[in-house]
């Protein structure tokens, strides 16, 4: 396993992607494509589980990238067949360096009518209860994945087919659940009722695709169809095509905000807007909100260049590649010893010297975490000698973990769960700092009114603290929620 990068964990980190296919020869192939269009949601480990008729269920998973464990000729020949699903994963807070192979989905599941594989995104809030349960009625765990307890209970259910039993299970589970999983002859997907995480359908060929990301489908050159809705569930075959029912009681959705802003690819579509336009505005709002006289508006590189844009077009200053990243800065690169850890971000980034000097310069970024990375980048530009430093920050201060598939750090981490805006201007030595309003932020996302405070369009609980799942296990661990105002 390739050891953790030491400059990235000052950024929120999605914990998977999912991808699937029914209805094509070698449909591992494209399912191994997708997951490489969705690497930026796992870089941890992928696996995938094929299936045809000769074989049977087959399975590949993998420490590591996707580019380097499934584009051999002699791995993919493994996983024969139709259909096929596959997942890409970081660990949760608690588990870095402690994953096992045996957490890497999908996972896969006998039972009398047949077998099947899942692939989740999101995370199960009272997966702690159900593993209790479970265990205590003679149920044993391979992994300490949440994700595993949806197979153990559709095996305790008592409904007649897989899509029955995976619906009975879901139904005892509290979170986040963006799904893709298979049987036999079946692709099937599912949303959580508030589809908090992203799920959208494609067409490739005779055959389906299934996505986390519409930048997936574009790779095998599939067709997008349409998003799953929230609480929908889809069952695809290659006899009956796509059959769609809603098992779930229907409530007011809401989607993960922090998609638009950052885990999403920019060259994605979500809600039918482009990541990218989206992001663009969010620029435009934030030049809109917390002006500053400067010279040039540069990016953090990569995940704050089109906000960075859409600032410099709305104010009026210059754009410029300011900071320069190192595109082939992988995992894998040395061991960082504490001699390498010194170098703090340089070896990923580097400062065009000759176009700061002298220039009052506005970072744009998409959000502040714990603070590490941004205090090292505004050394590094203040050595080349910049003449000022201001952060412009494309979210709301993040002051509350997610608890819904995001890798976050706990509140007391959040550097703004401890200081206010001036505190952490002061703590990061800067000479401004300013982040996008949670109205804002809604404005730029299509919602012209802002936010309604009495029922969020989005989920944005690491922003507002107002969890729309109760997060129950955590609860249970002494987590103290946001009191109602």
């Amino acid at each position: 396993m390739p050891p953790a990068h030491p400059f990235d964990d000052d950024k929120l980190k999605e914990e998977c992607g999912v991808f699937g296919v029914i209805g094509t020869k070698d449909a591992a192939n494209f399912v191994a494509l997708g997951l490489h269009a969705l690497q930026h949601r796992g870089q941890e480990a992928g696996g995938i589980v094929s299936h045809d008729a000769e074989h049977g269920f087959q399975s590949a998973r993998r420490f590591g990238y996707v580019r380097d464990n499934f584009t051999s000729q002699k791995v993919m020949e493994t996983l024969p067949g139709p259909l096929a699903i596959g997942h890409v994963r970081y660990s949760t807070s608690g588990s870095k360096g402690q994953t096992a192979i045996r957490d890497v989905q999908p996972f896969f599941g006998e039972f009398a009518m047949g077998g099947a594989a899942i692939a989740h995104n999101g995370n199960i809030t009272n997966a702690n209860a159900l593993r209790r349960e479970l265990i205590e009625r003679g149920s044993i765990f391979q992994s300490s994945s949440d994700s595993e307890c949806i197979i153990h209970l559709m095996a305790r259910s008592l409904q007649r087919n897989i899509p029955e039993r995976m619906e009975d299970a879901l139904r005892r589970v509290e979170g986040a659940f963006s799904i893709v999983a298979m049987t036999r002859t079946k692709l099937i997907g599912v949303r959580d009722p508030l589809g908090v995480r992203p799920l959208v359908l494609g067409k490739v060929a005779d055959g389906w695709a299934l996505s986390s990301e519409t930048c997936a489908l574009d790779i095998i050159g599939a067709e997008f169809v349409r998003e799953i809705e929230p609480g929908e569930m889809v069952v695809i075959s290659e006899k009956h095509g796509v059959q769609s029912h809603f098992p779930f009681r229907r409530v007011a959705p809401r989607f993960c905000i922090f998609e638009h802003v950052y885990f999403s690819r920019p060259d994605s579509i979500l809600g039918g807007r482009s990541v990218y336009e989206t992001r663009e505005n969010i620029g435009r709002e934030l030049a809109k909100e917390a002006p500053v006289d400067a010279d040039l508006v540069c990016p953090v590189p990569d995940s704050g260049t089109p906000a960075a844009i859409g600032f410099s077009l709305q104010s009026g200053i210059p754009y410029a590649m300011g900071i320069i990243r190192n595109q082939y800065m992988g995992r894998t690169f040395i061991e960082p010893t504490e001699q390498i850890r010194n170098m703090g971000v340089r070896l990923k980034l580097n400062v065009n010297r000759a176009l700061v000097k002298g220039k009052r310069i506005i970072l744009v970024d998409d959000s502040v975490v714990r603070g590490t990375t941004s205090r090292k980048i505004k050394e590094m530009i203040l050595d080349a000698g910049a003449a000022e430093v201001h952060f412009r920050i494309a979210s709301p201060p993040t002051q509350w973990p997610c608890f819904y598939g995001v890798d976050t750090p706990q509140r007391d981490k959040l550097l703004a769960a401890t200081m206010s805006e001036e505190e952490m201007r002061d703590h990061l030595g800067v000479d401004s700092l300013k982040f996008i309003s949670l109205d804002g932020l809604y404005r730029a996302v299509g919602e012209a009114k802002g936010r309604d405070k009495k029922c969020p369009q989005y989920c944005d609980a690491c922003f507002s603290g107002e969890y729309p799942v109760t997060p129950s296990d955590q609860i249970d661990d002494g987590f103290e929620m946001k009191a109602a105002e």
